[in-house]
Parts: C-alpha cells; sequence; structure tokens
C-alpha cells in the first residue's frame, strides 16, 4: 500500500508533463520573428486543450484550441522591427518566452564553406570576435542530424550573439547578419542549418528525386563517405523541415563543390530545391547563393566550370541572385578559401539591394550578354556593366578562342569601355570564345565597380 502511495504522485507528474503545453526548439526566448509578417507559433499540449497567447507588441489574445493529434497552431501578426517583447503561452501550464525581436530571420544553409567559423581557424572571425557582442543579431545552430522521414522538431536554441558564440557560428552568416543589422537597424535572426561536404541531394526532398529519373540517375552517381551523408532527403527532413512553419525573410547558399562530378544535373536539382524550400514554407522567399570558388579538382580541367555553369544557369530562376567570388581564393588547392567576410559583404550587398531596395550599392558581377564576329575577332557584350570595365593587372586573362575546328587557344583580348574584342592570330575565322573556364581560373577582368566578371562560354 505505501508503495502505491508513494508512485502515485509521480504517476500524476508523468500524466501533467505529457498533457503540457510543449513548444519546437525553434520557438524560445532570444528568437527573431519575422516582422510585418503573419507568423506561427505551435507547439503540443493536451488534445482539444484550450490555449490563450498573449505578445507584448499588442493588447491581441489569440486563442486556440489543440487538435485530437495535441497539435496546436496560432498564426500571431508582428509589428515593424522592434523589441525586445515578451509572449505568454498558457494552457495547462504556462510559458514566458523573453527578449523576444521582431527583425529580419535569414536561414544559412549549405556545405562547409558556409559552415565554417573560427573552429575551423577562420582568422576573420577569430579578429571579429571581441566585437562581436551585438543584442541585435540571434542565432540558431541547427546540430548534424539525418532522416528518413521529416521531422518535428530539432535540438537547439536561440542565443544573443556574443563574441564566444560567434566563434562557432558561420562566418559568411556572422558577416552577412552583422551588415544587415547595420544597413537597416532591423535585428536579425540567423539560422545555421549547413553540413561540410554534403551534396544538394541530401537537401532535397526525397521524392522529387526519386520521381525524376534524370536526378535519380545523377543521385545514384554520388560516392559515399564518412564524414557527411548522401542519401537524398535525409538532411533535408532532419535540418530543414522542422523549421519550414518558422516565418523568414529568404536563404543564403553555399554549395556545390560535391555536385562537381554530376554538374550536368545541378541546375535542375538546385531549383529543384529552392522550389521544395519555398513551397514547405509556403512563401517564394528571396534565395541568395554563392558560385563555388576556383579550386584544383582532380578529374579534370574544366568540371568545376561546368557546375559554374550550371549555377550561373540557376540564377534566372525568380528571385534568386548569385555572387562570384573567383577573386576571393587565397589559394586555388584548398577548397576552403579564408576569406569569408568579403563573400559575406557581397550576398549582404545583393540581399539589401534585392530585398530591402537599397540604392547605390554594386552587386552583380557582369555576365556575358552576346557576342559578334568583326573581321577575324569576336566582340563581346555584358550585361550589368554599370559604367566600363577594367583590367586588374596588366593584360587581359584566361580568354581562349576557337575556329570551326573547336580548338581552344589562348587569345589577346581588350577592352573597349563595355565590351572586350578578343582575338589570336592563329585563328583567323573565329565562331567561339571561352572565358575562365578552367577549375581554377581567376580571371583580372572586373567591372569599374569592383567585381569579377563571370566565367562563359559560347560554344554550347
Amino acid at each position: 500500500m505505501k508503495k502505491i502511495l508513494f508512485l502515485l504522485p509521480l504517476l500524476f507528474t508523468m500524466i501533467a508533463l505529457q498533457a503540457a503545453v510543449r513548444l519546437p526548439s525553434i520557438i524560445g526566448s532570444h528568437m527573431v520573428l519575422q516582422q510585418k509578417s503573419t507568423v506561427k507559433l505551435w507547439g503540443w499540449s493536451a488534445p482539444a486543450e484550450n490555449i490563450t497567447i498573449k505578445v507584448g507588441w499588442d493588447t491581441t489574445t489569440y486563442k486556440v484550441t489543440a487538435s485530437r493529434g495535441a497539435r496546436w497552431v496560432a498564426e500571431i501578426k508582428t509589428p515593424t522591427a522592434g523589441g525586445p517583447y515578451n509572449i505568454t503561452i498558457k494552457g495547462s501550464n504556462e510559458i514566458l518566452l523573453e527578449d523576444v525581436l521582431i527583425g529580419e530571420v535569414w536561414v544559412c544553409g549549405g556545405q562547409s564553406n558556409m559552415e565554417w567559423s573560427a573552429d575551423q581557424g577562420l582568422p576573420q572571425s577569430k579578429e571579429e570576435s571581441p566585437n562581436a557582442t551585438n543584442k541585435q543579431i540571434r542565432f540558431f545552430y541547427v546540430p548534424k542530424s539525418t532522416s528518413s522521414t521529416p521531422q518535428d522538431d530539432v535540438i537547439a536554441k536561440w542565443v544573443v550573439c556574443s563574441p564566444e558564440d560567434m566563434l562557432h557560428f558561420s562566418a559568411i552568416g556572422y558577416f552577412f547578419g552583422k551588415q544587415i543589422n547595420a544597413s537597416t537597424g532591423f535585428p536579425v535572426g540567423l539560422i545555421n542549418s549547413n553540413w561540410g561536404g554534403t551534396p544538394a541531394e541530401v537537401w532535397t526532398p526525397e521524392e522529387i528525386i526519386t520521381h525524376d529519373p534524370d536526378l535519380l540517375h545523377a543521385a545514384e552517381k554520388l560516392s559515399p563517405a564518412a564524414w557527411w551523408p548522401h542519401i537524398r532527403g535525409e538532411a533535408y527532413n532532419a535540418m530543414i523541415y522542422p523549421i519550414t512553419q518558422f516565418s523568414i525573410a529568404g536563404a543564403i547558399w553555399y554549395q556545390g563543390e560535391s555536385n562537381v562530378g554530376t554538374h550536368f544535373m545541378y541546375k535542375r536539382l538546385f531549383t529543384s530545391m529552392i522550389d521544395s524550400w519555398r513551397k514547405a514554407w509556403g512563401k517564394t522567399f528571396p534565395f541568395y547563393f554563392v558560385q563555388i570558388a576556383p579550386y584544383t579538382y582532380g578529374d579534370t580541367h574544366i568540371n568545376g566550370a561546368f557546375l559554374r555553369e550550371a549555377q550561373t544557369q540557376s540564377a534566372v530562376h525568380p528571385k534568386t541572385g548569385m555572387v562570384v567570388v573567383s577573386d576571393l581564393v587565397d589559394n586555388v588547392k584548398d577548397i576552403h578559401p579564408k576569406l569569408k567576410k568579403e563573400v559575406a559583404a557581397r550576398l549582404a550587398n545583393y540581399a539589401l539591394s534585392e530585398t530591402y531596395g537599397v540604392k547605390g550599392l554594386a552587386y552583380k558581377s557582369p555576365t556575358y550578354a552576346s557576342h559578334a564576329v568583326e573581321k577575324g575577332s569576336i566582340r563581346i557584350q555584358f550585361k550589368d556593366v554599370p559604367t566600363t570595365l577594367i583590367s586588374k593587372g596588366g593584360e587581359l586573362t584566361d580568354f581562349f578562342i576557337a575556329g570551326a575546328d573547336g580548338v581552344f587557344v589562348p587569345a589577346k583580348a581588350r577592352i573597349e569601355e563595355k565590351t572586350v574584342l578578343v582575338s589570336a592570330k592563329t585563328v583567323k575565322d573565329p565562331l567561339h570564345v571561352r572565358f575562365g573556364f578552367t577549375n581554377t581560373a581567376m580571371p583580372n577582368l572586373f567591372s569599374a565597380e569592383g567585381l569579377p566578371v563571370n566565367l562563359f562560354r559560347t560554344d554550347f
């Protein structure tokens, strides 16, 4: 009898805990909610439980009832950027969320070049750390995890940007968020969800690849590795899907190195991945990404260029933008260039211009527009050249020209305002030009505003 009486309080406690209102990790103190939006707060409780929510920025009391499946969701209107605020969520128990900011939320995704931080020895992050106390920037670090099915939650928490936490966070994410905050004055929430080495297939819902024979064929060519997953959808299920109810402003992305071997399907794969994320979030949010940097891939001298070309083609997808970083490489034998602050600045300039309407920023690299044969030469026209083109250091490099035989030879090239005239003595009747179209090319052709001209080829 005594044993039964002893167990009863424990039993009642367990029942109470099972019925308690609970929240996913992405909803917590110190979070940033997307401004001027209808955002979702959601969680679990007893079935049919009545839940009230009060927010610090208005006097509205929100009321919801949990479903028979013990889930509930409330839609909350957010004001313009500001805070901090408190949020109270009450059912059979009460949860107080403190220090909540209203601002801009960005997902930072991809592989190691997005993941890398001071933990990996980045000097820029270490130098920045003493100055990284900023209550207007918040971090949410999704831990590495995989799943064969979509998951409801991750094990993580929001933290206020501090010198210590900044050291462990994506360097590109941090510097991007710092610039957005400094330029707009808005609080910034950064969701770090990336994994070094991962191909894009693992960030794409499995059914998209399975139902596309060409994508499936390319996915089957991926080689397993000991340090990252390669099975389609596994990172999406565990590291993206659980946060897709959380309202965001957009995503930044740096990935592609692990898909060089299947570059021929990357455009379809990448744009399908973007569309799947947008469908899951229910919003065509901006998606800005980094073109992979020059690197000595071991297979051929050109597969990396094919991947960069596929990324360039992907940049015509709605509400996307690509930054070129062919000049931000300290060692082409290192797949992890160290100049992450500069990469982040280009991403931030893109977002500030396209998403936040800031005027006067140079943010688009010049790209190939058209070409015409002129008396033994080929003239190249470019898009996105605000003033003129320049050479950084002597004669232009990395131009090649070919005739009807398709044999490309090094070419002479000269700038004529917004165009480039290309020729070679050994090619009397030129047909095609390639520029920067090798794995390791770091051309010296730039816009006068300081952005590198993107690679291109006319022979396809």
